[in-house]
This record gives C-alpha cells, sequence and structure tokens, in this order.
C-alpha cells in the first residue's frame, strides 16, 4: 500500500512515462495499419458497401472484448496484458504479411481486422485503468490529457507517413513498419511497474466474467446512473458523427473528388493526419484548461462539434474546384475532433473519479463498450448511402448535422449539475 500511495504521489514517475511512450509506439503501428488496410481494400474493390460492411464487422470484436479486457485488467497484472497484446499484434501481421495475394483478399482482410480490433478492444481498457494507481486523483484530468495527446500524435503522424509509404511504395513496407513497433513496444513494455493486487476467486472464469459484467453494468444504471446516461449519448453520436467520419473520409477524398490514385491515398493520409491533429491540439487545450473547464457544459462541445458537418455539406453541394472543397473537409475535421477531444477527456475523468478502484477497469470498459456499439451499425449504412448517394454525397452531411445536433442539445438536462454530483461524491 506505501509503494502504492508512493507512486501516486509522482505524476511524471517512470512507469507512467514508460505507459506513455508504449502508448505511442504501438499506436502508431496501429495507425499506419487501421490507415493503409481499409484503403487497400477500397482501392482493390471500389466498392463504398463492401467497404463499409467490412469496417463494421471488423469494428464489432472490439466491442465485445471491451468488456472482457476490462474485467481482465481488474484481475492480471495490466503490464503483462500490454505486452502480450503486443507481441500477439506483431504476430498477427507477420502472418498478414506471409498470406497476402495468397489467399482471397476480403477474407483475409476482414480476418485480419477482426483480430486488430479485438486486440484494441482489449488492449485500451488496460491502459486506462492503469492510471489510477500511477497517478494521484488531482492529476487524473491532466494524465488522460497526456494519454490522449500521444494517441493523437501517434494518429498525426501515423497516417501522414502511412500515406506517403502507401502511395509511393504500397501497403508492404507499412506492415514491416507496424510489426517493428509492435515488437519494439512490447519489449520496452517489459519494464513497467504497474501496482497489482491479485483477486482470489473459486469460480470458474464464465462464473467470474458474468459477475463481473452484472456487478459493472449494475454500478452504471442504479449507483451512477449519469455515466449510464452519457454512454447512450456518445453511441448516439458515434451512430450519426463518427460512423459517418471513418466511412465517409476515404470515399470523399479518393473517389467522390476525382484525385488520381496516388494524389487520393496522400491526402486521404493528410486529411487522417488533421483529425490527429484536432485531437492533439485538444488534448493540450485540455491540460491547459483542465481547472477551469465546466462539465455543465459538456452538450455545447458536441453541438459545436456537430456543427463542423456543415461546411463539408456545403463543400460536396456547391460546384466549387476539387481541392478548395478538400481543404474545407480537412478545416473542418480539425475543430470537429478538438472538439471532440475536450469533450471525451473530461468525461473519461468524470467516469474514473466515480468509480470505485476495484470496478474500473470494468466500468471504463463497459462504458467503452455501449459507446462504440451503435458504431458497426452506422458504418455499414453510411457505406450503403455512400453507394446510393453517390452524386449527391451532401445529403448525407446535412442529414447526419441535423441528427447529431438534435441529440447534442436533448443532452443538456444529463449533463447539467455533472460538477456538482461529482463535488459530492468525491468528497
Amino acid at each position: 500500500m506505501k509503494e502504492k500511495n508512493k507512486l501516486k504521489e509522482k505524476l511524471y514517475g517512470k512507469d507512467f512515462l514508460l505507459v506513455l511512450i508504449g502508448q505511442i509506439i504501438s499506436l502508431f503501428g496501429n495507425q499506419i495499419l487501421r490507415f493503409a488496410l481499409p484503403l487497400y481494400l477500397l482501392n482493390q474493390t471500389e466498392s463504398a458497401a463492401l467497404f463499409g460492411i467490412i469496417s463494421a464487422c471488423s469494428f464489432l470484436p472490439m466491442i465485445i472484448l471491451s468488456p472482457i479486457g476490462g474485467i481482465i485488467a481488474d484481475r492480471v497484472n495490466k503490464r503483462n496484458i500490454m505486452v502480450i497484446l503486443d507481441f500477439t499484434t506483431a504476430a498477427l501481421v507477420l502472418v498478414f504479411t506471409l498470406l497476402l495475394g495468397k489467399i482471397d483478399l476480403v477474407g483475409l482482410l476482414l480476418v485480419t481486422l477482426v483480430f486488430l480490433y479485438g486486440i484494441q478492444g482489449a488492449y485500451q481498457p488496460a491502459v486506462q485503468a492503469s492510471l489510477p494507481v500511477l497517478v494521484a486523483p488531482s492529476g487524473l484530468l491532466q494524465a488522460n490529457a497526456m494519454i490522449n495527446l500521444v494517441s493523437s500524435l501517434a494518429g498525426l503522424i501515423g497516417p501522414v507517413i502511412g500515406g506517403a509509404l502507401y502511395a509511393f511504395f504500397g501497403l508492404t513496407p507499412i506492415l514491416y513498419v507496424s510489426i517493428f513497433c509492435f515488437l519494439f513496444s512490447a519489449i520496452m513494455e517489459i519494464f513497467i511497474h504497474i501496482p497489482f493486487e491479485k483477486t482470489e476467486s473459486s469460480s470458474n472464469i464464465f462464473v467470474i466474467a458474468i459477475g463481473d459484467l452484472k456487478e459493472s453494468f449494475s454500478f452504471m444504471k442504479h449507483k451512477q446512473p449519469t455515466i449510464w446516461k452519457i454512454s447512450l449519448i456518445i453511441a448516439s453520436i458515434n451512430l450519426f458523427l463518427s460512423a459517418l467520419i471513418i466511412i465517409g473520409l476515404p470515399v470523399i477524398v479518393t473517389q467522390t473528388l476525382s484525385f488520381d490514385a496516388e494524389l487520393g491515398s496522400q491526402l486521404y493520409g493528410y486529411s487522417q493526419g488533421a483529425l490527429a491533429a484536432g485531437s492533439l491540439a485538444g488534448g493540450i487545450i485540455t491540460g491547459l484548461l483542465s481547472k477551469r473547464l465546466n462539465a455543465d457544459n459538456s452538450y455545447l462541445l458536441l453541438f459545436l462539434c456537430t456543427l463542423t458537418l456543415l461546411p463539408i455539406g456545403a463543400s460536396l453541394a456547391f460546384p466549387i474546384p476539387a481541392m478548395a472543397a478538400y481543404i474545407i473537409i480537412v478545416v473542418s475535421c480539425f475543430f470537429m475532433m478538438l472538439l471532440a477531444t475536450l469533450f471525451s477527456i473530461q468525461m473519461m475523468a468524470y467516469l474514473q473519479m466515480l468509480t470505485p478502484s476495484h470496478l474500473i477497469g470494468k466500468v471504463i470498459s463497459c462504458a467503452m463498450c455501449i459507446g462504440m456499439c451503435a458504431s458497426p451499425l452506422g458504418q455499414a449504412m453510411y457505406g450503403t448511402l455512400f453507394q446510393v448517394f453517390a452524386k449527391t454525397p451532401s445529403v448525407i452531411f446535412f442529414g447526419a448535422a441535423v441528427i447529431s445536433c438534435i441529440i447534442s442539445l436533448l443532452s443538456k438536462e444529463v449533463f447539467s449539475g455533472m460538477k456538482q454530483t461529482l463535488t459530492v461524491t468525491t468528497d
């Protein structure tokens, strides 16, 4: 216990910094893969519908494994989870590299993306659950901001480098770079020390898992219902807004704007970099203004975030040069992600402060699961819509903007009084 308290006194201790560094290396490898593999599929098949369906199917394991990852994170050494999953991802990409061109592309990509997203779903709860035992409660908002910063930095660098590599050299160099990243991250994470107290249980793993899930959902619905409501709000926004960007951005940049294949791949990489840059800026702003941010007004961040869809729709509705439309889209995506990051960091810190330490991994993963559950449906839906409205994609963006704005305004009641609730709970 003394060791645990000592670690929590230091915000920037060695172990916390190693977690940060491991995150940026591992996430960089993950980002270039998640950029290149779907783009490779879209370029090879030229089908927005197939792209949306494959993206939706690959996203499902992340949703399913997030709660399981939370259960494991509360019962297994979190350091070991990170190490094993990074080694496993390196092996997965190596197998994909060896099989590429030898078996059916669609099936190979689907299986690889399913495992890649599934691993990520089990990985992130371990990282989030490690923060409260490495950082003092007063530093959780800043710690979450820093985790978000390194994630955004990886997201900024990954697609830009991935876009350049993909445009000039194809998929193979990206595969080799990602394998190296996962191996290096796994080896470095071996030296992290995260305080861990093993929980003894005589029940089998399935009984434990079911009991843990019931306990987590019961805590969210009955003891802290605000967490439950926020998770549902995030799920709604993911259905209509996040899924639109995941599917719409590559389709618009590489197909609708009629750039040539090489330039389209590079510009798509830059657009992904703009999203990451917005997240990076949002993390910096959160860290600088952490004591001034008011959780009660979080609904305004969601509202402003949804308004960024309007200039994207306008750029596609009017006959303007393709590069001008692209610039409008990139700038809009930057501000969209900045606002979304301000919102998400506040919500994660709020959740961590309200949840007992023995439940934090499970509750975080369950909240993430609820928030993500609508995204696959949205991705499949938008894949079909972009196929149907190939000549008038602006209709999709305007429709999504209206629905998302309504959701954000209706959420005002949920967020009002949040700061007071947090004060009462922590006192």
